[in-house]
């Protein structure tokens, strides 16, 4: 667990409507207080976070994806650029460019 997860999980522990203050505990945890006063207000995410909530498909839609497609492929059926982003466009319900299923197959 990071600092700032530190942090904000001691804020959470306090007690609901005892006093603190987000410059001591950023200060004891060595964090930027504006940083964690945002991450505690779910004003502002981390980075991972982020990244997670922007993809069209869930960690583990994809890798559902991934399983179909290596089963395809044991079966002699390799399916092609196209076929992904069908799979994936009806797995998310919404379009998926072309960009997306590059992006797809360098991360897996």
């Amino acid at each position: 667990m990071g600092s700032i997860e530190a942090a904000v999980a001691a804020i959470e522990a306090l007690e609901p409507g005892k006093a603190f203050s987000y410059t001591s505990v950023a200060k004891t945890y060595g964090v930027e207080r504006v940083t964690l006063s945002r991450r505690h207000q779910q004003i502002q995410t981390s980075c991972a976070a982020k990244a997670v909530n922007q993809r069209k498909l869930s960690p583990q839609q994809e890798e559902e994806l991934v399983r179909y497609i290596k089963g395809l492929t044991r079966r002699g059926l390799p399916p092609t650029r196209r076929m992904i982003r069908n799979f994936a466009s009806q797995v998310a319900k919404n379009s998926i460019s072309d960009s997306w299923v590059t992006r797809f197959i360098k991360r897996h």
